[in-house]
């Protein structure tokens, strides 16, 4: 009789152990989640203050702004249907790179970029423009330059898409969508990244360019750079989930340099 009390009151302590635990955990989830969702609120709204506020005066800030609005558009989608944590910490990076390409817009029409922004994944990997480039690919010209002009008027703030690098810089057309849309790149996309890039210091070779995931290879660049080795490419955006679901961490507490940009809104010479 004995031993059966007893066997009865461990299975007592055990289950409400568990139950606890599973309470603790989704308590602790949720919190996740609202934290993560109200960080990506505040990236979102600052986008939308810029995006709503801005208008281009040339070609370059009229193209990178229309960018921006994309991203702005793609953020509060995400934000309205994100249940997980990951989903809202998706979101922040969207905004981000909207913010980026806010960034890009203001510098091209003389107007202070305002202050820096967190990484986004792979963009430490991807290396920047740093010379002006003219190319001809089977036929057809290609422009690449650290600086906005009439004839480099598409930006990309750096990053990964389908597993390879694309650099930071500006360009005279946005060589990256199809991969960025579809997520695989085309016959010849090698030769055009070589011969935009090579020699170009802090860039992946072609070769390391071509091999990039496939190779089974976390960073295409050495010393890495990415977060993670996630990767952005057209299947992972709006699939709730990104590079295992996990940024692995905040965006250094959530505010920018211990604070808001401007009380958040950096239109109008605030930032």
């Amino acid at each position: 009789m004995g031993t059966l009390i007893t066997v009865v009151v461990l299975m007592l302590l055990i289950g409400g152990g568990v139950a606890y635990y599973l309470r603790y955990r989704q308590a602790a989830q949720q919190r996740d989640l609202e934290d993560a969702k109200a960080e990506a609120r505040r990236w979102v709204e600052r986008l939308g203050g810029q995006v709503l506020t801005l208008v281009g005066t040339d070609e370059p800030a009229k193209q990178a702004l229309a960018d921006a609005a994309e991203r702005y558009t793609a953020a509060s989608s995400q934000l309205d249907s994100a249940r997980t944590a990951a989903q809202s910490r998706l979101v922040t990076h969207t905004a981000l790179e909207g913010l980026y390409y806010v960034r890009a817009a203001r510098a091209a029409m003389g107007m202070d970029p305002g202050p820096d922004l967190p990484p986004v994944p792979g963009q430490g990997g991807a290396g920047s423009v740093t010379e002006d480039r003219d190319v001809n690919v089977d036929g057809r010209e290609y422009a690449a330059s650290p600086h906005p002009s009439d004839r480099t008027p598409h930006y990309y703030p750096g990053g990964r898409i389908a597993g390879r690098p694309v650099p930071q810089g500006w360009y005279s057309e946005p060589w990256w969508k199809p991969a960025l849309i579809g997520g695989v790149w085309g016959l010849g996309s090698a030769l055009l990244f070589n011969s935009l890039f090579s020699g170009m210091g802090g860039i992946a070779s072609a070769d390391t360019w071509e091999r990039g995931y496939e190779a089974g290879q976390d960073h295409a660049l050495a010393g890495g750079g990415d977060w993670g080795g996630g990767d952005y490419a057209a299947g992972d955006y709006g699939g709730g989930d990104y590079g295992g679901g996990d940024y692995g961490g905040d965006w250094g507490g959530g505010d920018f340099g211990g604070g808001d940009w401007g009380g958040g809104d950096f239109g109008g010479g605030n930032f």
